[in-house]
């Protein structure tokens, strides 16, 4: 038997799957993350959830791995000291970058501009050009090259870039200057433009590349000392981790490109959403993927998650494939507070994290957390995970009572407005990727996971109008199952730049059969052959003279330029409200291959009568609209297909908690996903 196992790492709790791929049975578990060293966490929780299981390590053949490394490297501005390569003249590059500063009106006063990850006294200019052709202006002085390089010694640079003007269209300089930065400084990690972003735009090609230095010695280390671990525990498996775009990649290429991992950990979520949704027969889903520190949520359409070409990671924006999720400071651990100044509540984004963790954990937490408010009202009762996890309730009441008596209410409506607020932040985040992006959040089901998720999808649902509510089977482990049941994933592009009328058909053909070429010999010598690859077709277009573009998926099988420049008008349209009346342009040609999926399908659970009864475990009082209410608590495991539910009720599993409000009615599908709607 061979088994496939996946671990995603939370900032509270890291969650871990194992799935027979032969019987698509599962195992899951979670355990307290470790910050300091999240391998720490990974490895144990897999020892204790193999051996819980009867597993042997010798038969699990993939370790799919969704980590937060890269990008809490880069929230914590722990990343490497970054020596840069630039075309001489070019030297300022980073300092100078767009004219575009986030926020509202007038943020440029307060805005403070981050330093550039690589300082410009570590910045050296190479002697040379490549002209807008491909042909070389200026030869490049190796012999000047080496002086100037010798000044990064002195700057005591971790890891070296290389990114030289128009080496997206002909790559000889990059590829010399690397191998003799590599010759110079062979302990340091050399990145080059080319192989990470081999486009237009230097600024965007340099950022890109430098942040991908930025965090390779981090991921490195965090890969390397994985692998070393893995080996120690007697398994075989081959080490994949999740990349932002929801693909998979070994762990070679994550050491040589750490910038495709940044929201890795979002991004197991969305994936296992996607997983889940297909079994159960809903297309388009809005994700809410809540954990202890923060939310996550995404849009999927026809199956399939949005994507954005450049990933964002607190003021940094790489240009780098990521799923569109936003991400919110609203989680279980998330603290309430009353500023004195301000008197009104506060929820977030400072979160009591794994430790201490909220008050009812009873591990030394004493601010008032969601979780604690959560637990007052009764919507979270004081047995988690299998009951090895038992809270506090009397500290959580002691807890919010300090936001209770600044704001002159009673626990319970001090609790409620806790709740409220966190609520209302989710939302804001669920607007940014629905209405804002002109879609109708009522044509869509809400999906809401995690460890905490569920305790909120109803109250969600409300606030959207999105129905159902679609809790899946362990939502707690979700994510380790999107890094459990995703695929190898490869991808290269080229710029084009050409206005539609200047081409044919033809020509763009030609060149997504040159890429495609590339990605499949690349997928291959991953161990996927020819006939298990999935080719995918993506096109970069924008009107001429636009500063962005739209990325269209395409098909390759009767490519039509007529028809995708339709698409694109209509597609802009939408995104914002109108058309240009100048020539389209197709800036960048995309492939993707991906590798084979796996086999796993959804477990069906038994057929029940309609009846709950027999997973009823008891009565119990919640408070709920502003009064308490009488309601059931229901161990999910016992619940069976068809099983229907009223609310006020909570169903609780080992993994996570499901709350149905008064009003609403929850039922049982045949895969055991709870689908929560408006009683009738």
């Amino acid at each position: 038997m061979s088994y496939r196992l996946g671990v995603d790492v939370g900032g509270t709790f890291t969650d871990l799957l194992v799935i027979d791929e032969a019987t698509g049975r599962t195992f899951r578990d979670k355990v307290p993350s470790t910050p300091h060293d999240p391998s720490e966490a990974v490895v144990a929780g897999a020892r204790k959830l193999t051996e819980s299981a009867g597993i042997a390590p010798g038969s699990i053949e993939l370790f799919l791995h969704g980590t937060t490394v890269a990008t809490n490297a880069v929230l914590e501005g722990k990343f490497a000291r970054v020596g840069l390569v630039v075309t001489e003249g070019y030297r300022h590059m980073l300092q100078i970058a767009r004219s575009l500063v986030p926020g509202g009106l007038a943020a440029w006063i307060v805005w403070p501009k981050p330093e550039p990850m690589a300082p410009l006294e570590a910045t050296i200019e190479a002697p040379e050009r490549i002209g807008a052709d491909g042909e070389i202006v200026r030869a490049l002085d190796e012999a000047e090259l080496r002086r100037r390089l010798e000044t990064l010694r002195h700057e005591k640079v971790e890891a070296i870039t290389v990114c030289l003007i128009n080496s997206y269209v002909s790559d000889v300089h990059e590829r010399r200057v690397a191998e003799i930065c590599a010759e110079m400084f062979p302990d340091l990690p050399v990145s080059i433009s080319a192989d990470i972003l081999p486009e237009m735009q230097e600024y965007e090609r340099g950022l890109t590349t430098v942040a991908n230095s930025a965090v390779r010695p981090t991921v490195s280390r965090y890969v390397a000392n994985l692998e070393r671990e893995l080996t120690a525990w007697g398994t075989p498996a081959k080490l994949n981790l999740l990349r932002s775009d929801g693909g998979l990649m070994s762990a070679e290429k994550s050491r040589a490109a750490p910038v495709n991992l940044l929201m890795s950990g979002p991004a197991g979520g969305v994936a296992g959403a996607v997983w889940v949704a297909k079994s159960a027969g809903f297309p388009n889903v809005l994700t809410l993927d809540m954990g202890g520190t923060s939310t996550d949520v995404a849009l999927i359409e026809n199956y399939t998650p949005r994507l954005r070409r450049e990933t964002s990671v607190g003021h940094l924006t790489v240009r780098a494939s990521s799923l569109d999720v936003k991400t919110v400071g609203a989680g279980g651990g998330s603290i309430a507070y009353v500023p004195e100044l301000t008197g009104a509540l506060r929820v977030g984004p400072q979160s009591a994290g794994a430790v201490p963790g909220p008050a009812a954990y009873g591990k030394g937490g004493t601010e008032p957390t969601v979780t604690d408010a959560n637990v007052v009202l009764g919507y979270l009762p004081e047995n988690l995970l299998g009951g090895s996890f038992k809270l506090d309730r009397a500290a959580a009441r002691a807890a919010v009572k300090k936001v209770a008596d600044a704001l002159g209410l009673g626990i319970e409506d001090a609790a409620a407005g806790i709740i409220a607020i966190v609520n209302e932040n989710m939302f804001g985040a669920l607007r940014l990727v629905s209405i804002a992006q002109g879609y109708d959040p009522r044509d869509f089901a809400l999906m809401p996971f995690g460890g905490a998720g569920p305790l909120h999808g109803n109250a969600m649902s409300r606030l959207m109008g999105s129905w159902p509510v679609l809790v899946p089977p362990s939502p707690g482990v979700l994510c380790a199952y999107g890094d459990a049941t995703t695929r190898l994933r490869v991808d290269a592009q080229r710029s084009f730049n050409k206005i539609v009328s200047a081409t044919s058909d033809a020509e763009v053909a030609a060149v997504m059969d040159d890429i495609a070429a590339r990605v499949g010999a690349e997928l291959a010598a991953e161990g996927v052959s020819a006939a298990d690859q999935t080719l995918k077709f993506e096109v970069d277009v924008r009107y001429a003279g636009q500063a962005f573009e739209v990325p269209l998926e395409v098909e390759r099988q009767g490519f039509s330029i007529g028809a995708l420049t339709a698409r694109f008008d209509a597609e802009h349209k939408r995104l914002f409200t109108f058309n240009l009346g100048v020539p389209q342009e197709l800036v960048n040609i995309r492939v993707v291959a991906l590798g084979k999926a796996a086999n796993v399908g959804a477990e069906e659970i038994a057929r029940g009568d309609g009846n709950p009864t027999a997973a009823k475990m008891r009565d119990h009082e919640l408070w709920m609209d502003g009064k308490a209410q009488a309601g059931a608590i229901y161990d999910r495991a016992k619940l069976r297909s068809g099983d229907t539910i009223k609310g006020p009720a909570i169903v609780i599993e080992m993994d996570s908690t499901t709350l149905i409000h008064a009003g609403h009615v929850a039922t049982v599908d045949t895969y055991g996903n709870i689908l929560i709607r408006p009683e009738a």
